[in-house]
């Protein structure tokens, strides 16, 4: 068993939080461009998936590693569909709307949402302080909209980002269910191609809406569109989703989240510098942004886990469901709090993230 190294992991997982913040930047400057939210999700889903299908037929045990049975593909099709097209493209449609930086704040309440569902749906027993979490969030965001004037947000870019937010916390309770039988890299293959064939759709059905001339354009800065385009397939989702898998063999997935709610703030720093003054937040909204990120810190640690017994169930019962961690809008998987057993031989190097066959235990994620 490989000795944890929790500096490696704090090092790996606030490299993919700057990763993603970068990504928001770079799919707020494609959707200037021309593109649509729905065609720059299908591009990102269709690249991610090429890319993640040549590295599970290169990587050991191969395409074996991709089968499923009939009774696991519902809950694959739709775990792609909630955290890998309907969360991206909420988000696409709230940082075209609004500031990058507060399109993440409204997604990143979700591990509240996950906080309430395990309280009230799953009657897992949560510590006093979530109700305090819930409530420093509500305080956020409502400095974030500044709600004691005209609210100066876009509506429908508020409502996408919680839209998003919905659609993340669907994702991390199904993951919780049901993703622990499959290794990272097929997980996030299958969820990619699920999204693309969604994408797919999506764009047949709405056929004229918007067509692929900006990708041979140039945006305002001079920049190819194409080259923004392959940065968020590449490192704005392959890399970033494996960089966290692997901090997961380091860190407990509490620990994953929290340190990656540095995202927020460094996709609003690299929006103000990349794109200008508007992305930029006042004071209230700052202090806003801080009382969210603080709040949702809480509700992350306000869930109790189930205690641990030796003894076998008894009349079937089913074990509980793992715990899990934020993944904001990169939208990685969710995991046991615990740090994960090392991998078997099938393993990317370490700092690549795990694809072993083993179960999948990595912390967005999201969707930026």
């Amino acid at each position: 068993m490989t000795t944890p190294r929790p500096v490696l992991g704090v090092a790996m997982v606030l490299a993919s939080a700057g990763l993603f913040a970068v990504n928001g930047t770079v799919s707020k400057l494609v959707l200037r461009a021309g593109l649509d939210a729905p065609q720059l999700t299908l591009l990102r889903a269709a690249g991610a998936v090429i890319g993640l299908l040549v590295l599970s037929v290169l990587l050991r045990p191969g395409a074996r590693r991709l089968r499923a049975t009939p009774g696991q593909l519902p809950l694959l099709i739709g775990y792609g569909l909630a955290g890998f097209f309907a969360v991206p493209m909420l988000y696409f449609v709230a940082i075209s709307r609004l500031p990058v930086g507060i399109g993440l704040l409204f997604e990143y309440t979700a591990p509240l949402l996950v906080a309430l569902w395990a309280r009230f749906g799953q009657r897992h027993r949560v510590r006093p302080r979530l109700w305090a979490g819930l409530a420093l969030s509500l305080v956020g965001l409502g400095c974030v909209a500044e709600v004691w004037g005209e609210l100066k947000l876009d509506g429908l870019g508020v409502l996408a980002g919680l839209g998003a937010a919905v659609f993340l916390a669907a994702y991390y309770v199904l993951g919780a269910h049901g993703t622990a039988r499959r290794d990272t890299l097929s997980l996030c293959t299958w969820a990619f191609g699920a999204s693309a064939v969604a994408g797919l759709l999506t764009r047949a059905v709405t056929v004229g809406t918007g067509g692929w001339e900006p990708l041979a354009a140039d945006t305002e800065g001079g920049v190819p569109v194409a080259l923004l385009c392959a940065y968020t397939v590449v490192l704005g989702s392959i890399a970033p989703y494996l960089l966290v898998a692997g901090a997961m063999r380091h860190l407990p997935a509490t620990s994953v989240g929290i340190i990656g709610m540095a995202e927020p703030v460094l996709a609003s720093a690299v929006a103000w510098v990349v794109i200008g003054p508007g992305e930029a937040l006042n004071t209230a909204q700052l202090t806003g942004g801080l009382l969210v990120l603080v709040g949702v810190a809480l509700a992350e640690t306000a869930r109790v886990a189930p205690a641990r017994t030796t003894a076998p169930p008894a009349h079937g019962t089913v074990p509980p469901a793992p715990d899990t961690a934020p993944g904001a809008h990169g939208t990685v998987p969710p995991a046991q709090d615990t740090v994960p057993p090392a991998p078997d031989a099938a393993t990317v190097p370490p700092g690549a993230g795990r694809t072993a066959s083993r179960p999948a235990r990595p912390g967005p994620g999201p969707a930026g």
